[in-house]
């Protein structure tokens, strides 16, 4: 055999290999082979089916451009290649291409008149085009009436106001966002933000993001024409709500230039490759300028670290590419060390708020943690101990104070780096000169330097052999509250670090608990400043892994609700301490199994044993559980769930789901958690984050979804956001009970509607739903059977029993056999709505398995009613399927069964399983197999 031939043989293997896996719905694996085979043949006639089957492929992934691309190479070898043209129509329609799309349909049309399909497609596209003229020509009276109103100088206050949030509607519109664009809008906008109206000013810079959201073209054509450094300008304003609408912009051109904005380009720009890492650069360069612009408010300084934790590290490690931060890193480290190392009270401090320190130390350890590798880090501590050590000056104080400041703020982001930086020639001492200083600054820059130093003890030897000492005299001595606030939170942390072990109690017996009822004092005391009361709180955190502590707090409700409301501020440096503290509160932290055998062993080998608190048992936890959710924690963490900053990191996430883990975990709170807006929280939470925080908030909302309306739990469009993290529980490494609620959740929403159905398969979840059906136990399989019951309602779903090859139907034929009433019950549903469905359904289960007529009978002669009436259902389906297998039915004892049915008294609750089994029989005799008795 030639080589042509042998690549043309290989070629007909793959085609055929892609439309086996086609036909599983393995549509990736077909792709694949498809593609492989286009390589190895340049036979035309080949190349066209090749094409028009990838095209089919790219269709049912959603891949809608590559879709029409492979199409349109079918057409170019076979004009009149109608399904290639039909697949072309599909795509551009998904495209937005209607006017396309309805030339591809009326040409099949031509080619095959008589196809309902096609003459289904072209009246819907004929429409749906008119209705897009209809827009157009509406949207154009729209802009041209509001940029009058805009433009005249005598148009009334109100008018102007109410024109310029209607252009911020058209700005979302893409006819109207182009037609803005096209009629010379973007100088207009720019004319409105020079009015310095604060209404005018953002309802310009939203119209502006509307423009360029999801459209990279005209996102790089609107920032060429505003300029970057213009944009940076507005950014820096005091008004809150002006900066942080720039900061949305920036981030929508940003993901717009990026490719970030994943729901695909609308107009015809993607036939237009644009080059856009300069236009990021230049982004990236002005945003590092503004962190230490003293003109740049703190609010603005927050917003530019906003995006620069947003955008500058990798969000997959797994992406090789991580020249942005190294870029940041050599152009702008020492910046961000600068902002770290402000103290509020010098004179010549930046402007700054209470996040800004706290965005700061997270942007340099996400920079640290995107490194790849041991120079490129040490690279980054090479800088940070230059920029310290070129901080120290034994003439002036205030530098000192800087640079023992920046430490302490490398220590709250990459604490590793921030632990080598402590073993500095210099450091400890100038801390420990710093304590006792006689200035208040410097004294609470040492206190906080000393805290954040003790974060891991195995690690910081000097503080255990130091720290204690120091910070109990700055706390007897100092008779400054703040000060006082600080060294007791320090005493807290080393006192903490036990952990949960009842055993490994580092201060004598009470003392963990004065040092709580003091932070639980300075907590309530509204006349200290916020920023100090936070430290309280921090103190809590570490204190409350005493059960002791954890329950005195709880029963304390002016101190819970203190803690409450500093969590709602603008003040987010705080959010990581309520949640942690929260945690404890919960007990919803890991706790690690202890095998019994293991402890007898330590014992024999005089190890430490762990001992567990008796406050930290569950009828305790229980009851803490209850005062939180009286208290209002719901709606706290609801707010917290809320908060737009990049201080609320995936850690935090993850804490706060495990709060709310915890909380729903009695089925009788849940409507409580609901009505506070726990269920809309969760959905953020399930979907972004660590992956332990995605499980537990999945689980937190598959508890939720199993009992709650859903209509109610998460309102509107919010539901369909519900069903990805519920099928990700469906995972066979979650555990048990995850899979079990999971399903209980998902039967509930399969019950509401089509389109959640819908959802459900796109998430593809049934085969995973069919596994469990197949699973040994019995709470499993009887709430995948009652899911699969909803499903089969879906046109899809039916299809999928209709194939041939699979066991699916006999499967269901099987579980109403089961001894299990509930999977009974579930199963018969399933079989019902199947049969009344579709005739060849009805045939199919004759032939399934052997006991079929056996497994029918005792269905309709089950005590359960609601069983026997879904049996006698399934009956009557088979009997007005087909006369040939309605004479089976009467030949066999089911007639006599009916019949026993039929002729009992239909009482209120037996009234609908007479009716049926009387059905049945008349079914029979308008068959003629029976006649009425006289």
């Amino acid at each position: 055999m030639s080589t042509s031939d042998k690549k043309m043989e290989d070629a007909v293997r793959l085609k055929e290999e892609g439309n086996k896996y086609f036909q599983n719905q393995n549509y990736e694996e077909a792709s694949r082979s498809y593609s492989q085979a286009l390589t190895l043949t340049k036979d035309k006639a080949l190349l066209a089916i090749l094409y028009r089957n990838r095209a089919a492929c790219g269709l049912k992934m959603e891949s809608y451009a590559q879709a029409a691309s492979d199409a349109s190479k079918a057409i170019d070898i076979d004009a009149s290649d109608i399904k290639a043209l039909f697949r072309r129509c599909q795509a551009l329609e998904q495209l937005g291409k209607l006017d396309q799309a309805f030339k591809d349909v009326q040409r099949c049309a031509t080619l095959e008149p008589k196809n309902r399909n096609f003459q289904e497609t072209l009246r819907r596209l004929n429409s749906s085009i008119h209705e897009k003229l209809h827009v157009q020509f509406s949207t154009d009276s729209r802009v041209q009436k509001m940029f009058e109103i805009l433009l005249d100088e005598n148009s009334e206050t109100e008018k102007l106001e109410k024109a310029a949030n209607n252009l911020i509607v058209l700005g979302r519109e893409d006819a109207g966002a182009e037609k803005i664009f096209q009629n010379n809008g973007v100088a207009l906008l720019l004319q409105l933000l020079d009015t310095k109206k604060p209404e005018l000013v953002l309802a310009a810079i939203r119209t502006l993001s509307g423009m360029c959201d999801g459209h990279q073209a005209r996102a790089m054509a609107i920032l060429h024409t505003i300029q970057t450094d213009r944009l940076c300008g507005w950014m820096a304003v005091e008004e809150e709500e002006i900066s942080r609408a720039v900061c949305s912009l920036l981030q929508t051109i940003i993901d717009a230039l990026s490719g970030e904005d994943k729901r695909g380009h609308r107009g015809k720009e993607e036939a237009v490759v644009l080059d856009t890492k300069k236009d990021l650069k230049l982004i990236t360069s002005h945003l590092l300028d503004m962190l230490v612009n003293k003109k740049v408010s703190g609010q603005g300084r927050d917003q530019a670290l906003n995006l620069l934790n947003k955008n500058i590290p990798r969000k997959d490690l797994a992406i090789h590419d991580n020249s942005q931060s190294i870029y940041v890193i050599e152009n702008g480290l020492r910046k961000i060390l600068k902002v770290v190392g402000q103290v509020p009270e010098q004179p010549s401090c930046l402007p700054l708020t209470d996040n800004t320190r706290m965005l700061a130390s997270i942007l340099l350890n996400k920079l640290y943690d995107d490194l790849r590798c041991d120079p490129e880090r040490d690279h980054f501590r090479k800088i940070c101990e230059e920029y310290i050590t070129g901080k120290f000056d034994p003439q002036n104080m205030d530098k000192n104070v800087h640079a023992i400041q920046t430490v302490s703020g490398v220590l709250q982001g990459p604490f590793d780096l921030g632990n080598q930086l402590l073993g500095m020639k210099g450091v400890m001492e100038m801390m420990v000169a710093l304590c006792g200083s006689d200035r208040e600054q410097d004294q609470l820059v040492a206190v906080e330097a000393l805290i954040h130093a003790s974060t891991k003890l195995s690690r910081a030897t000097f503080i255990i052999t130091n720290g204690v000492t120091l910070l109990k005299d700055i706390y007897k001595t100092t008779k400054n509250e703040r000060i006082k606030i600080r060294a007791l939170v320090g005493l807290c942390k080393l006192g903490s670090a036990g952990g949960t072990d009842y055993g490994l109690r580092q201060f004598a017996e009470g003392s963990t608990e004065k040092l709580a009822k003091q932070c639980r004092k300075w907590l309530c005391n509204v006349n200290i400043d916020r920023r100090t009361r936070r430290w309280a709180v921090e103190g809590l955190a570490y204190l409350t892994l005493d059960a002791d502590v954890k329950d005195d707090f709880v029963q304390d409700i002016p101190a819970l609700q203190a803690m409450f409301e500093l969590a709602k501020t603008n003040d987010k440096t705080i959010l990581y301490s309520v949640a942690t503290t929260l945690v404890n509160c919960t007990n919803s932290y890991d706790v690690k199994e202890v095998i019994p055998e293991l402890v007898q062993l330590a014992k024999f080998s005089k190890q430490h044993v762990p001992e567990e608190h008796p406050k930290d048992k569950k009828d305790f936890v229980e009851k803490r559980v209850k005062r939180l959710l009286k208290a209002g924690v719901t709606s706290t963490l609801a707010c917290m769930v809320k908060a737009d900053s990049a201080i609320l990191t995936d850690q935090t996430k993850e804490l706060l789901a495990r709060v709310f883990l915890a909380l729903c975990d009695n089925a009788k709170d849940r409507g409580t958690i609901v009505a506070q807006g726990g269920g809309k929280a969760l959905i953020p939470l399930a979907l972004e984050g660590t992956d332990v925080g995605k499980v537990k908030a999945a689980h937190a909302l598959a508890k939720i979804a199993a009992v709650s309306n859903p209509d109610i739990a998460f309102p509107g469009e919010r539901v369909y956001e519900v069903v990805r993290p519920l099928v990700r529980l469906l995972d066979t490494q979650r555990d048990g009970l995850q899979n079990y609620e999971a399903l209980l959740g998902l039967t509930n929403l399969s019950g509401r509607s089509e389109k959640l159905r819908q959802k459900i398969i796109k998430e593809k979840a049934l085969p995973d739903i069919e596994n469990y059906m197949f699973e040994n136990h019995d709470q499993l399989r009887q709430a995948a059977t009652e899911c699969m019951c909803n499903m089969v309602v879906n046109k899809e779903v039916q299809e999928r029993f209709l194939a041939d090859g699979n066991d699916r139907l006999k499967l269901v034929v099987l579980l109403c056999g089961e001894d299990d009433d509930k999977v009974q019950n579930a199963a018969a549903g399933a079989l019902a709505m199947l049969t009344a469905a579709h005739k060849k359904l009805c045939h199919k289960l004759t032939q399934v398995t052997p006991q079929w007529l056996e497994i029918l009978q005792r269905l309709c002669l089950h005590d359960r009613l609601s069983v026997q009436h879904r049996g006698i259902v399934i009956a009557y389906n088979l009997l007005a399927a087909d006369q040939e297998l309605a004479k089976k039915l009467v030949q066999s004892e089911l007639l006599e069964i009916l019949t026993f049915v039929g002729k009992q008294e239909p009482d209120e609750k037996r009234k609908q399983v007479v009716e049926a089994a009387r059905d049945c029989l008349i079914k029979c005799m308008d068959y003629g197999f029976i006649k009425p008795f006289s």
